[in-house]
């Protein structure tokens, strides 16, 4: 089983603090995201309608026209590796683990490639995923990078599958989402993190139409409630809420950089959505600060924990405070010894 931020019940049970003691920072969802409206009663009693608003709202966000909706990247995430006879797939480490996870699971063979590497490695590849930004190392790739890697994969018949999750609140010229499609490209996206609406499991991949068609007919119908899609569509549509929110996120991305450092953790990594730190203390870490209730992101490999946005000033100062604790201001002093 792979392990995911956002296990409060499991954290409440296992730790015996109350759902309502905790300060959730273990996933990288906004966590001020788009305000949802009154939902129409109808909305809940309608099956989803693939002519309805959703995708010409994506199709203008996304400037792209060859989409298609899925429930939550994930579902392509764990559905496109059916799609393909099997190959030998590259991926980072570390990255989002589901990727590895469902490759894997259909009977490819998945080997791990260091960043640096991958030019050197790429023609041992079928298939390079990459998250862009990666997650949780913030690393991230150029457009001009990525269309290279593209371009040498694709004349063999490969494919460049980029996770775009997290890129919504940076520079549109990073994202390969706009470009016209091409064969063996795969952009995926998410509305969960930057739009802060993962509870509607809403997503989009972005590709050539015969891939799409294939996609389509093995996920069948009605992947997205009807609720859903008309949530999802309103966000999408909402241009002033979206750049006040990319401003905002960029900011409190700074701000947590910030805090970790001046609290003796400097983050290895990370994006507007979350920072990264790595560290040989991280199982410490992780844990002096569950027994405050505050809920992190833990990593084994390497030994790291990944902070996500506190929701507002309370949280911060929450936070500050625990950072704060003579138990980690030792344990970081252990950490990071002055030289």
């Amino acid at each position: 089983m792979l392990e995911h931020g956002g296990r409060l019940r499991q954290a409440a049970s296992q730790y015996g603090i109350a759902l309502s003691g905790w300060l959730d920072l273990s996933t990288g969802i906004n966590p001020n995201g788009w305000p949802v409206p009154p939902i129409p009663a109808a909305c809940w009693q309608r099956l989803p309608e693939d002519d309805d608003e959703l995708l010409a709202a994506a199709r203008v966000y996304y400037q792209n026209d060859s989409l298609l909706a899925v429930a939550g990247s994930q579902a392509a995430i764990q559905s496109l590796p059916l799609l393909r006879p099997k190959s030998r797939v590259g991926l980072l480490h570390p990255a989002y683990a589901e990727h590895a996870g469902s490759w894997q699971k259909a009977g490819h063979q998945v080997v791990r490639v260091e960043a640096n590497a991958i030019d050197d490695r790429l023609d041992e590849l079928d298939i390079l995923i990459l998250v862009n930004p990666n997650n949780p190392t913030g690393q991230l790739w150029s457009r001009p990078q990525l269309l290279s890697w593209h371009e040498k994969l694709s004349r063999r018949g490969g494919w460049l599958l980029v996770d775009e999750a997290f890129i919504d609140s940076l520079p549109a010229e990073y994202s390969l989402a706009p470009l016209p499609v091409r064969p063996g490209l795969i952009v995926l996206r998410s509305v969960g993190k930057f739009f802060g609406l993962a509870g509607i499991r809403c997503g989009f991949v972005i590709t050539e139409p015969d891939l799409l068609a294939r996609l389509a007919e093995l996920l069948g119908p009605w992947t997205i409630s009807h609720p859903g899609r008309y949530v999802a569509a309103l966000a999408l549509v909402d241009r002033d809420w979206q750049s006040a929110n990319a401003a905002s996120l960029a900011m409190l991305g700074l701000r947590l950089r910030q805090l970790l450092t001046d609290c003796g953790w400097p983050p290895s990594g990370g994006c507007d959505l979350f920072q990264w730190v790595k560290c040989e203390q991280a199982v410490t870490l992780h844990d002096l600060l569950v027994i405050q209730g505050i809920l992190t992101r833990l990593f084994q490999e390497p030994a790291s924990v990944r902070f996500g946005l506190p929701k507002d000033e309370p949280a911060w100062q929450r936070l500050a405070q625990a950072l704060t604790h003579p138990d980690i201001k030792r344990l970081s002093l252990f950490a990071h010894p002055q030289t």
